[in-house]
């Protein structure tokens, strides 16, 4: 079987975007349930030493859409991840991003393999082949935000649902009358 770009990319970028997608609108929900601003989430971090919210969701429109428009054009520059989204803006990237990778045809990705791909950052330039570029840099940072720090993200906004769902905790006293 031959190896093809597209399915090794988009049709992976793709999929993701749609579970980001339904993570950020069951966010907002559990947000309006429980009177949270949703703004508050934009610049929230796990840890002070990692980057908010707005970053995670920045990087994978960048790993994806953006990774595919530089195996086009030859070039890939981080973005800046000083753009003042806030939420709506953040599901909205994630929409645009998803809309402009539907637009992408298997044979126009396969057709950017076999080209170059460089990273400049600053004044540091790396370069690959396109195959390189999109398997060994792009998906490994597309994938590292959503399956680790979205999920957690996830997990803390969701605690309050899942504890209802469950029932209380082992250590946690039953009222008189509950049922």
């Amino acid at each position: 079987m031959a190896f093809s770009l597209y399915d090794a990319s988009v049709a992976n970028y793709l999929q993701t975007l749609g579970g980001v997608s339904g993570f950020l609108e069951r966010g907002l929900v559990h947000f309006r349930e429980q009177n949270i601003d949703p703004e508050t989430m934009v610049e929230a971090r796990l840890a002070p030493d990692m980057q908010p919210l707005r970053f995670q969701i920045i990087s994978v429109a960048q790993h994806s859409r953006g990774a595919i428009e530089a195996a086009q054009s030859g070039e890939f520059r981080p973005p800046s991840f000083k753009t003042p989204y806030g939420y709506a803006g953040l599901q909205a990237l994630v929409a645009q991003t998803r809309e402009a990778l539907e637009g992408w045809t298997p044979d126009a990705v396969n057709a950017l393999g076999g080209g170059d791909v460089v990273f400049h950052l600053g004044d540091h330039k790396l370069p690959f082949t396109t195959e390189g570029f999109l398997m060994s840099f792009s998906l490994p940072n597309f994938y590292f935000p959503r399956h680790h720090r979205l999920r957690y993200f996830a997990h803390q906004w969701c605690a309050a649902r899942q504890a209802r769902f469950h029932g209380p905790a082992e250590d946690e006293e039953v009222s008189a009358g509950a049922s």
